[in-house]
């Protein structure tokens, strides 16, 4: 199939490889020239701008979107509409909100355009082990961009989630529970970590656990590559960003009324960790200390 992708970062970009190794013909853009240039020496044909794309594409033009969540997808899709025609596709595959998706799935059914959402997930593995794929879509869309779908994804790594909004919603809810995953192993390798009593090697005990335990995962294979490339992660600073789906599943977790603690509090830990001194401990550090006397450490 041809079809175009915008956006070419870690993400993007891996995934314009993957599709033209798998005999795709791929319009890309980016907004630097060398990195276009990078994957037209792969294959692809180059656009120079987002409203160039349509006139590369035959109807029913297929356009696969990878910016920040908000208002580039936004832009994005106004820079696209003057050359785009009933019966196009536009697909977001990047972390928007799910009611942001719902709403321009509205508006671009009114100009006879399938809108797609695509929750993507594989990271930059996803080239050579293919994403998962969480996908809301019409059935009509859905069956139009299926070929696609089925290069990017393993066998059994994508599945049509229901209408336009529902891909993107089950990513929001897949990432929370990524988010209570790695604060679960954080919090278990730093008690390892500390202990008073044993000189533990946390790149042995990631390798035992990832043959036969309950706590085998993929994530606690990255936790063996990690700690066999640096044991006591001197090399990082211990900041945490979150991407905007932990929030917006707490959110989502308090409008429908559902307790979900363990995202919630590995959410808080993601705040904490931006800290290089808590105000909150000092406030904490000195009212024990008005109560009761309790000692405390002077900065």
């Amino acid at each position: 199939m041809r079809l175009a992708m915008i956006g070419l970062g870690r993400m993007g970009g891996n995934m314009s490889e993957r599709l033209i190794k798998g005999g795709h013909e791929v319009v890309v853009f980016d907004r630097k020239p060398p990195t276009r240039q990078q994957y037209v020496a792969l294959g692809a044909t180059e656009a120079q701008s987002v409203g160039e794309i349509p006139s590369k594409l035959k109807s029913p033009r297929i356009v696969w979107i990878m910016v920040p969540a908000g208002k580039p997808v936004d832009e994005t899709i106004a820079a696209l509409l003057p050359g785009m025609s009933k019966g196009d596709v536009i697909i977001d595959g990047g972390n928007s909100n799910f009611h942001d998706t719902m709403r321009r799935a509205a508006e671009l059914l009114e100009k006879g355009i399938h809108f797609v959402d695509s929750g993507t997930s594989g990271g930059i593995w996803g080239l050579a082990n293919g994403y998962c794929l969480m996908i809301g879509a019409s059935p009509e869309a859905f069956a139009l961009c299926e070929p696609i779908f089925k290069t990017l994804g393993p066998p059994d790594g994508y599945a049509h989630m229901g209408p336009p909004g529902s891909g993107h919603y089950v990513k929001m809810v897949h990432n929370g529970i990524e988010y209570g995953m790695l604060q679960a192993y954080a919090e278990g390798y730093e008690i390892l970590h500390a202990s008073r009593d044993f000189k533990l090697d946390l790149h042995k005990i990631a390798v035992v656990w990832n043959h036969g335990s309950v706590v085998r995962s993929w994530l606690n294979e990255l936790a063996e590559s990690a700690f066999e490339k640096d044991a006591d992660l001197n090399a990082l600073r211990g900041y945490v960003d979150d991407s905007g789906e932990g929030r917006w599943t707490v959110q989502e977790a308090i409008d429908i009324d559902v307790p979900a603690p363990v995202i919630t509090l590995s959410l808080l830990m993601r705040l904490r960790s931006r800290q290089t001194d808590s105000f909150g401990a000092k406030v904490i550090a000195a009212l024990r200390n008005e109560f009761g006397g309790h000692a405390v450490k002077k900065s």
